[in-house]
């Protein structure tokens, strides 16, 4: 059986340990050598670099977030064996560990690494489809030749130098398709490398868990429940039509994943279709002033995002939520796309003014999204609206001086409030 050491990336056929430098850390496998397609996750990923860019917080149990009204983005591993799970809200997480070290999230750090890693897939394959900061499908079919060696070899070679370069690390999954590569990510987490083969697929999916797909939620999941399909086999129980006319489209996906079926490609080029930012109060408010000042702040970062990756939108959502937890979301269609942070706010703050006394609120959001290029972006004037050029036009001026000299160079009074 071919076998591959992920230390010293030494092939061999025969033992569990490496020949050539005696390392546990191997991987075996029958189709070691001929699958290519893979979903490399790192692990835990804010908190490694947060751990990485101060070593007094090696052992300790690090948690990503906001205050004690926000949520968990990530946890470490030494806060997840305490029960700590992302999306989970912050004052739970903090009954569960206590002595955890919250950190609020630097995001230019985790999008800087983020790059670094980009950068030594893209010395694999330009096939590499992301789907956040920290994990990535790849298809690295035909790279053998190029490589000479494997993509297994290679996606080894790749964590490695995560490590050893970057002081990262992450997850490899390995496969047929992308259904079953994401699979396999999450089978040994963290410093995984797992492998699930064609001839294997079947089996390995009849007993499992229909909630492994990616994208079945607990609501889906309650509905298959209902159902009596918790398992695959249960899936396979069913007719393809029956599936469909139960759960409409979903149906359909889950008649080809119950049989390990995924024709998806790896695409490069997967399109943004939406670009958003909110926040969580610590305590509700119903302030006016308070909220204008967040509306501001959330639309100049959903502009700033917009204007890096030369996209602008033609529809603005506000999303509002309640102390009990109930949501208010409102959309307006502009006249034209824009990324300009002066009509995304006026616009949110526009459809605030619709809904504004239904607070108070815990959380407050907005976005935009029917997203085209920005070069076809806020170029007719706006007739009810003669000074919208004039401040687009200084609002370019001010993106000319944030940039030069960073980003607090210029404020609004009303990012003070």
């Amino acid at each position: 059986m071919p076998a591959l050491c992920r230390d010293c990336l030494h092939e061999f056929d025969t033992g569990r340990r490496c020949p050539a430098c005696s390392s546990p850390r191997t991987v075996h496998h029958d189709e070691l050598t001929t699958l290519s397609i893979a979903h490399m996750d790192c692990d835990a990923f804010y908190a490694s670099v947060e751990k990485r860019d101060d070593p007094s917080l090696t052992d300790k149990p690090v948690i990503i977030g906001g205050g004690r009204r926000g949520v968990v983005s990530t946890a470490c591993y030494v806060a997840r064996i305490r029960g700590v799970r992302s999306a989970m809200p912050m004052f739970q997480a903090l009954k569960l560990c206590p002595d955890a070290v919250i950190i609020k999230p630097r995001m230019q750090a985790y999008v800087d690494a983020s790059k670094a890693i980009r950068a030594m897939m893209e010395e694999l394959t330009p096939d590499i489809e992301p789907l956040s900061l920290d994990e990535a499908f790849m298809d690295l079919s035909g790279t053998a030749r190029l490589h000479g060696a494997p993509p297994a070899v290679m996606l080894a070679r790749l964590i490695k130098r995560m490590r050893t370069e970057l002081g990262l690390t992450g997850s490899i999954g390995l496969s047929h398709n992308k259904f079953l590569a994401k699979v396999a990510s999450d089978l040994n987490k963290p410093h995984g490398f797992s492998v699930i083969g064609k001839a294997e697929t079947d089996d390995f999916l009849r007993d499992k868990p229909v909630s492994m797909i990616w994208g079945v939620g607990a609501v889906t999941r309650a509905s298959l429940d209902k159902a009596g399909i918790r398992t695959f086999s249960d899936l396979l129980r069913w007719d393809r039509s029956d599936l469909i006319a139960r759960f409409g489209g979903m149906g359909d996906r889950l008649w080809h994943l119950a049989r390990g079926e995924d024709k998806r490609r790896v695409s490069a080029h997967e399109p943004v279709k939406s670009i958003s930012k909110e926040t969580t109060f610590n305590e509700d408010t119903a302030s006016t002033d308070i909220l204008d000042g967040h509306i501001w702040r959330l639309a100049e970062q959903v502009s700033d995002r917009a204007k890096a990756k030369g996209i602008a939108g033609k529809v603005v959502t506000l999303k509002l939520k309640r102390a009990n937890h109930s949501s208010l979301t409102r959309r307006l269609t502009l006249n034209g796309a824009s990324n300009m942070a002066d009509t995304i706010y006026r616009t949110a703050r526009a459809l605030f003014d619709q809904v504004g006394d239904e607070g108070p609120y815990r959380l407050i959001g907005c976005g935009i999204s029917h997203l085209v290029d920005a070069g076809t972006a806020d170029l007719s004037g706006d007739l009810l609206d003669p000074q919208a050029g004039k401040r687009n036009a200084a609002e370019q001026a001010t993106d000319k001086i944030r940039k030069k000299f960073g980003q607090d160079a210029i404020l609004k009074g009303r990012a003070l409030r």
